[in-house]
């Protein structure tokens, strides 16, 4: 993982504040500049569907395939118009997660998945992402590694 220093650097870019990891399943609240109210979270899946409710009403980034039905049908979405910013970056970058707090840049959406980058802002630490899967890997892993050294120090204080 190398340095990039911290901002949001994209027009689509999501803070995501991991507040608890309540049995395996991950908690906490969304924050893009489109609105200044806390998007609440309870497990990855809602992570995905509120982030591309998010791109499709950008238009940004735009899909490599569209969204197909059981019966085959591919539907289209439109950019919505009238989306403006609301929340200035050093806002965004202001918001912070009990157990960790990650910037999530989406680059691309292709191959029905994502392509970006995400920061761990407690460390400072970027790493590309090559699917929304290896995003969920990665942010799990930083979570883990997080807790097991928290639990480290506090062991060695009793």
């Amino acid at each position: 993982m190398a340095a990039t220093g911290r901002y949001i650097g994209t027009p689509n870019g999501i803070v995501l504040c991991a507040d608890a990891n309540d049995d395996g399943i991950l908690t906490g609240r969304l924050y893009h500049g489109y609105s200044t109210e806390a998007i609440p979270f309870r497990g990855y899946e809602s992570v995905i569907r509120t982030a591309e409710a998010l791109f499709d009403a950008l238009g940004f980034p735009h899909k490599g395939t569209g969204d197909r039905n059981i019966h085959g049908q591919t539907r289209g979405h439109k950019k919505k118009e009238g989306m403006t910013k609301v929340m200035r970056d050093d806002e965004l970058l202001g918001q912070h997660g009990d157990m960790g707090t990650f910037v999530i840049r989406v680059q691309h959406r292709q191959h029905s998945s994502w392509q970006g980058m995400v920061t761990y802002l407690d460390r400072d630490q970027t790493v590309y992402f090559r699917s929304a899967l290896e995003l969920i890997k990665i942010i799990d892993s930083t979570l883990d590694e997080a807790e097991r050294k928290a639990a480290g120090r506090a062991e060695g204080e009793a």
